[in-house]
């Protein structure tokens, strides 16, 4: 209550004269939270509180400053107070994409959200975020087997499912590191798109800068949750978009958004693999990265955090690293490691 005390004074100078009401608007995994203001004539605002000795709001700034730069829908700061851990933000709506795909078309709506991907990796520029270099990439990896084979499924790996267990890390890795590199949101999902009902202009524009003439007229997604973003392989965002792990779909119906994502990638002049077999395999194997740190990161929640909210979607990101792991030979040891797994489980 103190801490909210703060966020109402805080409020309150910057408005000496008007007055409002505050409303949770939402929370995430980490120590910040979002308050909704809605004043009198009826305007809201959002306002961040990330408790300073927890979260540090410069990456926000930067990086919601780069994205807004590149044409993107992001909230914009009005005031900020980075020693209070506070910051005044435009208010993008309650209605987040998987909230949206019940109703709305989801073709309509991914183009929209790969259109503005293209946006972001076009006005990528090295040095500008931090890398998404091996370190951090094996940081997350090793997640997977102390939190969720370890805390979570409570087992503990033979030598040999050690041994192949970074084996196949090395592959993925190898894979990942040489990838053309781009910004990276890095949680590009449907839970921190949010929909925006109006239709508005989006034109993409060309690597070299400028707005293409055709505009298409979809909703431009509002972007959130972006302040971890890196600069790292180009298919992660895709990844993270198309392998939900709050929503599935069909694979012949990604494979109708990511092949229109992938032609005006390339004709926007961004790196991508000039044959969609090789670029497939990159978003694949971008994939298999993201779901061994996703299960890890769920069972950290859980044993580390308390929170059980993402046990409920476990399954479904097991589901897409299995997929994989049929796929590709370079994967087979970890599927033989996740079916001896399901034995051993079902065996205590």
């Amino acid at each position: 209550m103190q801490r909210q005390q703060q966020l109402t004074d805080w409020l309150s100078s910057l408005f000496p004269d008007q007055t409002f009401t505050l409303a949770p608007a939402s929370a995430d995994a980490s120590f910040r939270r979002y308050f909704r203001a809605t004043f009198v004539d009826g305007t809201t605002r959002v306002v961040m509180d990330a408790p300073p000795q927890h979260e540090n709001c410069e990456p926000f700034l930067h990086i919601g400053k780069l994205f807004e730069q590149a044409g993107t829908h992001v909230p914009h700061v009005y005031a900020q107070d980075v020693t209070q851990g506070f910051l005044l933000l435009s208010d993008l709506g309650n209605t987040t994409y998987l909230q949206a795909l019940q109703t709305e078309s989801p073709k309509q709506l991914y183009a929209a959200a790969t259109d503005a991907l293209i946006k972001i990796q076009l006005a990528s520029k090295p040095d500008e975020l931090p890398p998404y270099n091996e370190a951090l990439l094996r940081r997350e990896l090793d997640l997977f087997p102390e939190w969720y084979i370890g805390k979570h499924l409570g087992v503990t790996l033979s030598d040999k499912q050690k041994s192949k267990l970074e084996e196949v890390f090395q592959r993925i890795l190898a894979n990942n590191l040489a990838q053309p590199r781009v910004y990276v949101h890095r949680d590009y999902h449907s839970r921190n798109l949010m929909y925006i009902g109006s239709p508005l202009p989006n034109p993409l524009p060309q690597a070299g800068g400028g707005a293409s003439k055709k505009s298409n007229f979809l909703s431009s997604p509002g972007i959130l949750d972006f302040q971890d973003a890196v600069y790292g392989p180009i298919t992660y965002d895709l990844a993270s978009l198309f392998k939900d792990a709050y929503v599935k779909w069909e694979e012949a119906d990604v494979m109708d958004w990511l092949i229109p994502y992938w032609e005006k990638a390339r004709k926007a002049g961004l790196p991508v693999r000039e044959d969609f077999g090789e670029f497939y395999r990159d978003y694949e194997m971008m994939g298999v990265q993201r779901h061994i740190k996703v299960l890890g990161i769920f069972a950290r929640l859980y044993h580390r955090d308390g929170k059980d909210g993402y046990l409920k979607d476990m399954p479904l990101v097991m589901e897409y690293l299995h997929k994989a792991c049929e796929r590709y030979i370079d994967l087979k040891p970890l599927l033989n490691i996740l079916l001896e797994l399901n034995m051993q489980i079902e065996k205590a």
